[in-house]
């Protein structure tokens, strides 16, 4: 069995079997979408396809960012405390992480004073430090995270 953080996401998976149905199926070689999963399972040296989808459902995270956990920090320079709505390790980017996060309270997320935008709920992408790559024009992380 392979590592599991070395695998495409669940999605990209299945569009591996997609295709791989496609081709066979424009060769005259025609299988059901369950055998095309159990080859792309086989593919990545895993017995079947709900041993690959279960590992694929235990990847790890950085060991204090699970769901349920609580974090602070600061969203486009606004301070937030939120609790992780979900954590997905990105394999087209090793040590990187895509975060759903639930504000306890909205932040603003425009400058301007005349104007304003709440969001309670944000996404983004962080390293294992927490802090993301993506910057805002004056320079900062988008996304800054601390584990309380």
């Amino acid at each position: 069995m392979r590592d599991a953080t070395l695998l495409p996401d669940l999605n990209s998976l299945k569009d591996q079997a997609r295709r791989l149905r496609a081709r066979l199926g424009a060769n005259g070689d025609t299988i059901s979408h369950s055998k095309a999963l159990e080859l792309v399972a086989a593919q990545h040296g895993f017995k079947d396809w709900n041993t690959l989808h279960a590992a694929l459902g235990n990847r790890a995270g950085p060991e204090r960012l699970k769901p349920g956990a609580r974090v602070s920090g600061t969203y486009l320079g606004q301070p937030f405390s939120a609790r992780v709505l979900g954590v997905q390790a990105l394999t087209s980017a090793p040590g990187n992480y895509r975060v759903s996060l639930d504000l306890d309270e909205a932040v603003d997320v425009v400058t301007f004073d005349s104007f304003s935008s709440f969001r309670k709920r944000v996404n983004g992408v962080i390293g294992e430090t927490g802090v993301s790559r993506e910057r805002t024009s004056n320079g900062r992380p988008q996304l800054e995270l601390s584990w309380s």
